[in-house]
């Protein structure tokens, strides 16, 4: 069986290997050829034992398991090429208040373990209006100071007081041209040209 990655000539060297009647010599040869399959990844640690195994592994693969060596690692089995990867479990991430992003969220969760004080009450602030600026910029172009307090004190789990916080205004927050970039601002208006007449000499 070929593998891709390394091509007809590689394929020959296993080939070849089948043939060598003698063990200790054949096992010299399966190590030689191991060393030439590692060069063809220069990027790869070799003495990397994953990276080792995976290379006798397509060893094995390619002879169609009927090679014959010492190998330091157990040979892979047949079938095992029929076995379907373990499926990866997506991650389940809330698809609420998804537009303020993971890092807010995990900023507000941290903000809520903090002890009572003037760090904690910069802070407060200085998130709450991060995510009346997020919101602004992904979602819609204005928005209650008391919908972002809302949803802020739920991210905290109700964790946060936020009675004396006070955010600043969408001038203050938004710039023009970020409002341009992400498209709220409104498309440009074009002037008409007229058609040019020319006189006839």
């Amino acid at each position: 069986m070929i593998i891709p990655e390394y091509g007809r000539n590689v394929q020959r060297m296993v080939d070849y290997l089948l043939t060598i009647e003698n063990r200790e010599k054949r096992n010299q040869q399966a190590r030689n050829l191991i060393e030439i399959i590692g060069n063809l990844n220069p990027n790869k640690v070799k003495e990397n034992q994953d990276f080792r195994h995976k290379l006798w592994d397509h060893l094995y693969i390619m002879s169609d398991f009927k090679l014959e060596v010492d190998s330091p690692f157990p040979p892979p089995k047949p079938e095992s090429l029929l076995e379907k990867p373990e499926e990866i479990p997506y991650p389940e991430t809330s698809r609420k208040y998804r537009h303020y992003g993971n890092i807010l969220k995990n900023m507000v969760k941290y903000l809520a373990s903090l002890p009572a004080g003037e760090e904690k009450d910069a802070l407060k602030a200085a998130v709450a209006n991060q995510m009346k600026k997020t919101y602004l910029l992904w979602n819609k172009d204005h928005v209650e100071d008391e919908v972002i307090l809302k949803e802020m004190k739920a991210l905290a789990e109700g964790q946060l007081d936020l009675e004396d916080v006070s955010l600043a205004d969408k001038k203050e927050l938004v710039s023009k041209s970020e409002q341009n970039q992400n498209g709220f601002k409104g498309k440009k208006k074009f002037k008409k040209r007229g058609k040019k007449r020319y006189k006839k000499k």
